[in-house]
């Protein structure tokens, strides 16, 4: 129980942060507001960041309820997760908070929101790359390796 709550914890800062007050902050200073009407691309946009926030907590309950950890670093799952969303993607919470970005400047047409965007990504790309896959390859070894040569990095597979 006290693991989901860490993780509720987690999830609660990280979204608050990176997926609400920042892209908040965007809109306001670019002078962006909400569109008048409801058309295509805002519904576009209303879905593609609900199925990114449905796979970002997947992902954080994954990690609760297998794992044993949050996604936080600090407080890192104690078994490698490779079920639920992980066994499709190596990377599906970032995809999920990304997609979720993404959502949100389709909805608000907003360039910088969509700039913000891609600075997730090559962030989150730099991160997996330099620190969370060398960290599990000590953490877990073989394991992880196996891992990594069924499950793509980006890419889902089926």
């Amino acid at each position: 129980m006290f693991v989901l709550v860490r993780a509720v914890t987690y999830a609660t800062l990280f979204i608050g942060l990176v997926l609400i007050y920042v892209p908040d902050r965007l809109l306001s200073w670019s002078g962006i507001v909400r569109p008048a009407a409801i058309e295509l691309q805002q519904v576009a946009g209303i879905a593609i960041g609900v199925a990114g926030a449905a796979v970002a907590l997947w992902c954080i309950f994954t990690f609760a309820s297998i794992g044993r950890g949050t996604p936080a670093p600090f407080d890192p799952p104690r078994r490698l997760v490779i079920q639920g969303p992980y066994g499709f993607v190596r990377n599906p919470m970032y995809i999920g908070a990304g997609l979720a970005l993404a959502g949100a400047a389709l909805f608000y047409e907003s360039l910088p929101l969509l700039g913000y965007t891609i600075l997730f990504f090559l962030a989150t790309h730099a991160f997996v790359v330099w620190y969370e896959e060398p960290t599990l390859r000590r953490t877990f070894g073989q394991e992880y390796e196996a891992y990594c040569r069924q499950v793509r990095r980006w890419w889902p597979s089926v």
